[in-house]
């Protein structure tokens, strides 16, 4: 075969490609969508996202009325979801969630948890109604009279914490240490520079009443979108892995927080994982699949995943930093 001949069949694979574009792509889905507007759709993104990359693609198939995305290889996806027993990451109408209390746990047993974590936001959030002190103490109250009556399934008491600009945490110690798993979020001044949020983070980090950095970039993948916080992903994780706290790998699909090549990084790191839905409704506990296929994808490995561990294992976790034998590095 000639060089010319070579670069002209290139050119016409290319172009071939480039025919499958992101325009099409919306336009199937929002056919699908009208054919079936009250129905759940799920955009199935594939591996290599028509050459597009797997955000573009995401960002076009929720724009155009997608409620899940999926993966078309999902059998290591399946395996991690299959061992996964909680989920660390849930908010209720306490907050900015949308549903009660009661029927987001009923949601989480119904999914086959057997415990998951109720984490409203913390005071300073105002827009989200945070929390405060008096109104954590009162949910506390109310979690302690739901669990009663929904032995074996089990609602841990939790918080999403902001962490605030000098890398505390906004809440009082006191409290914090009776929660069951605190999980640390940076949520206000998302474009700080690099050195300042790379302190920020590894002063939350360093604090022993914080178990899960949650969404480490806080970026935004569609809809209104936001770029990634910049912060020294190297040294964070390496302390992440040294305090023995997990990194979150939030499932909104917004949000599909950290990026893969951060999420590598943390997986070279040796840190623990928490792979979370976020959910603000019921309905959106089952997104925990699509954080499963990133886990999967990065090389993690299910021992190292917080969620396939026993409430019990969990707690004494939060309590010692020291995870089960089987999921020691």
């Amino acid at each position: 075969m000639s060089e010319t001949t070579a670069r002209r069949d290139a050119d016409a694979v290319l172009r071939a490609r480039a025919e499958i574009d992101l325009a099409a792509l919306r336009a199937n889905v929002r056919a699908l969508r009208e054919r079936a507007p009250g129905a759940a759709l799920m955009a199935v993104v594939k591996a290599d996202a028509y050459g597009h990359g797997a955000i573009p693609c995401a960002r076009a198939a929720v724009a155009a009325g997608a409620t899940w995305l999926g993966t078309a290889t999902p059998q290591e996806a399946l395996a991690l979801r299959a061992a996964l027993r909680g989920d660390c990451h849930l908010h209720s109408e306490w907050s900015d969630g949308g549903s009660p209390i009661e029927a987001m746990g009923r949601a989480a047993a119904a999914l086959g948890h057997e415990w998951a974590v109720l984490t409203d936001h913390s005071p300073s959030l105002t827009v989200a109604r945070g929390l405060t002190a008096e109104r954590l103490r009162e949910q506390l109250d109310v979690v302690a009279e739901l669990n009663a009556g929904w032995a074996p399934f089990r609602l841990l008491t939790g918080i999403e914490c902001d962490i605030l600009l000098d890398g505390s945490l906004d809440q009082e110690p006191e409290l914090l240490d009776r929660l069951d798993v605190v999980v640390g979020s940076v949520h206000s001044k998302l474009r700080m520079e690099e050195p300042a949020m790379t302190r920020r983070l590894l002063t939350a980090v360093a604090n022993p009443l914080m178990d899960v950095l949650g969404h480490c970039t806080g970026r935004l993948v569609t809809g209104r979108t936001r770029p990634e916080s910049r912060f020294d992903a190297e040294a964070v994780f390496a302390a992440c892995a040294e305090a023995g706290t997990a990194v979150e790998i939030n499932s909104r699909p917004e949000r599909l927080d950290p990026p893969r090549r951060l999420l590598r990084l943390a997986v070279e790191a040796g840190t623990l994982f928490a792979v979370d839905t976020d959910a603000h409704a019921p309905g959106q506990l089952d997104w925990q699949l699509t954080g499963c296929e990133r886990a999967a994808e990065c090389g993690v490995l299910a021992d190292r995943v917080v969620n396939t561990w026993s409430a019990q294992d969990l707690l004494a976790w939060t309590r010692t930093r020291r995870p089960p034998r089987r999921a020691a590095a």
